[in-house]
């Protein structure tokens, strides 16, 4: 059995993580960039997964060399996006897991790189799970210095929540979400989208294909 550390806090990524939103990112900033004539290759795509969205899109003006401000970028993407955002559903497992810790009143919180407002808009069919989180940090935080791969929103999540960064577990999808966790000295769970090459996740302490294949014995939690 591996050995992992005792965990006493479980902190969650949004996107791709809970809610099934990055085809939508990948999809509208591909429509995006064809409008200006540009392709977001494979990798470009994953670079840019799990960041703020300024400073994705900031990433794919300067990799795609367009002539655009982040501002008209964004502008065109959130007139497609906030359309679809209401229709979002939770990805495999995350409903399950996230009760079955709550019934065991095990402090849970998310740490994600969307602002408030594209939160309210990705969640607003979920009210009633997502009441389930003893804290919510958002991109925009005011408290908020720097975005993912820093380590700022977990610790900031951790100090929020009263747990020590070695207490708390991360479950992350995006290789800068996991970068950011691992330098906030926590332990990790990688849940890689399938289009996502896992040795590039060598810093997880566990990949795991859904949240559906996590065992919380093995970190010492309730088992399911």
């Amino acid at each position: 059995m591996p050995n992992f550390r005792k965990i006493t806090h479980v902190i969650y990524d949004l996107d791709g993580l809970l809610l099934d939103t990055e085809p939508l990112h990948t999809k509208v900033n591909q429509m995006v960039a064809n409008y200006y004539g540009k392709t977001i290759d494979h990798a470009l795509g994953c670079k840019v997964r799990g960041r703020k969205s300024h400073d994705s899109v900031k990433l794919l003006i300067q990799e795609l060399e367009l002539s655009v401000t982040i501002e008209q970028f964004l502008e065109r993407k959130d007139a497609i996006i906030y359309q679809l955002y209401p229709h979002v559903l939770p990805l495999e497992g995350a409903v399950f897991l996230t009760q079955h810790l709550s019934a065991h009143n095990i402090p849970q919180a998310i740490a994600t790189s969307s602002g408030n407002r594209p939160f309210t808009a990705k969640t607003q069919s979920h009210q009633q799970w997502f009441s389930l989180f003893q804290s919510i940090v958002r991109g925009d935080d005011p408290e908020l210095k720097n975005g993912k791969p820093a380590p700022d929103i977990f610790l900031l999540v951790a100090q929020r929540l009263g747990a020590k960064p070695e207490n708390c577990l991360v479950f992350e999808d995006a290789l800068a979400g996991v970068s950011a966790a691992r330098a906030a000295g926590m332990s990790v769970i990688a849940v890689p989208a399938s289009d996502m090459d896992q040795s590039l996740y060598q810093e997880a302490d566990q990949i795991l294909g859904s949240l559906k294949e996590f065992q919380p014995e093995l970190w010492q939690l309730p088992k399911f």
